[in-house]
C-alpha cells in the first residue's frame, strides 16, 4: 500500500513539473511588418515583463510574411502594413478573421541623407534628373503607397505631364523592406527614399532628414493584426494583442510615430489625417 501510494505522489509531483515546464516553455510567434521593429521590440518586452512569455517575431517585408505563411511556416499572430496582405492571407482561410483589427495608422515622407548632396527639399525636386531615388517594390505596402503618391502628383497639373515618368525613371533600386530603403538612405547610396514617418527613430536623427509629403497627395497606412487559425495560444495571442491596444501599447507606437485610430474594430481604408511625428520618432 505505501508503494502505491509512494508512486502516486511521485506521479502526481511529475505531472505538476512537466506542467510547470510546459507552461515555462510557451513562446509567441508573431510575424511582424518590419516598419514596426522598434516598437513592437519594446512591446514585447513588456508582454514577457507582464506574463513571463517571451515574444519571438519575425519582421520582414508584409508580403514575404504572407508568402511565408501561405507556405506553412507558424505563426501565432500576424501584423501586416496593409490590409491588402492581410486580406489575402485572411482569403487562405489562415487567419481567425473575427480577430483581425486595425490597431494604428502610418503615413510617408520623403527622407534624405544628413548632407542632403542632391538638394531635395520639395516634391518637385524628384524628377530632376540625376537624382537617385529608392523605394519598396511595388509588393511591399511601402513600396505600394509610394506609387500611388507618384500617381496623384502625376495627375496634379501642377508638377506637369512628364512628372511621373521622370520620377519612376531616377528610381535606381527597389528594396523588399522600408528597413532597407532608410538603410541605403542613411548609407549615402540614395539622395532621397520613401519611407514611413515612423522609420525616422531617434538613432537615425543624425543621419537623415524628412522631407514632409503634404495629405492631399499622402496615403494613410492602416495597420491590422489578428490572430492565426492554428495558433497553439490564441489566449495568450489575445492577450499580446490587448497590450498593442491598450494605453501604455499606445504610448509606444505614438513614441515612434504612429497614429491612433478611432476605433480599433474599424476595418476600412480611412481617410483621416495623421498627425506629425513626435520629435522623439
Amino acid at each position: 500500500m505505501e508503494k502505491r501510494i509512494l508512486a502516486a505522489m511521485l506521479a502526481a509531483l511529475f505531472l505538476v513539473a512537466s506542467a510547470g515546464i510546459a507552461e515555462e516553455s510557451k513562446e509567441l510567434t508573431v510575424f511582424t511588418a518590419a516598419s514596426l521593429t522598434g516598437a513592437f521590440g519594446e512591446i514585447g518586452q513588456m508582454y514577457k515583463n507582464e506574463t513571463n512569455i517571451p515574444v519571438a517575431f519575425n519582421f520582414d517585408g508584409s508580403q514575404a510574411l504572407r508568402t511565408q505563411l501561405e507556405n506553412g511556416a507558424y505563426a501565432d499572430i500576424f501584423v501586416s502594413a496593409n490590409k491588402k496582405q492581410m486580406n489575402a492571407v485572411e482569403e487562405s482561410g489562415l487567419m481567425n478573421n473575427s480577430s483581425v483589427t486595425v490597431f494604428t495608422k502610418n503615413k510617408l515622407s520623403l527622407i534624405v541623407p544628413r548632407e542632403n548632396p542632391a538638394k531635395i527639399s520639395n516634391l518637385s525636386d524628384l524628377a530632376k534628373p540625376g537624382v537617385k531615388i529608392v523605394m519598396g517594390t511595388k509588393d511591399v505596402p511601402v513600396g505600394d503607397y509610394a506609387l500611388q503618391i507618384i500617381s496623384k502628383l502625376g495627375n496634379d497639373s501642377a508638377y506637369g505631364p512628364d512628372y511621373k515618368a521622370k520620377v519612376l525613371a531616377n528610381v535606381i533600386s527597389q528594396e523588399t523592406t522600408v528597413n532597407y530603403v532608410v538603410t541605403k538612405v542613411a548609407l549615402g547610396e540614395a539622395d532621397v527614399g520613401f519611407a514611413y514617418i515612423s522609420d525616422v527613430t531617434e538613432d537615425l536623427a543624425s543621419k537623415v532628414d524628412k522631407v514632409d509629403i503634404p495629405d492631399k497627395y499622402n496615403i494613410i497606412a492602416e495597420y491590422p493584426m489578428g490572430i492565426m487559425l492554428d495558433s497553439k495560444y490564441p489566449a495568450e495571442s489575445q492577450k499580446f494583442m490587448n497590450l498593442v491596444m491598450s494605453d501604455s501599447g499606445k504610448a509606444v507606437l505614438e513614441r515612434y510615430g504612429f497614429a491612433p485610430v478611432e476605433s480599433n474594430t474599424a476595418k476600412s481604408e480611412g481617410t483621416a489625417t495623421v498627425p506629425a511625428a513626435k520629435a522623439a520618432a
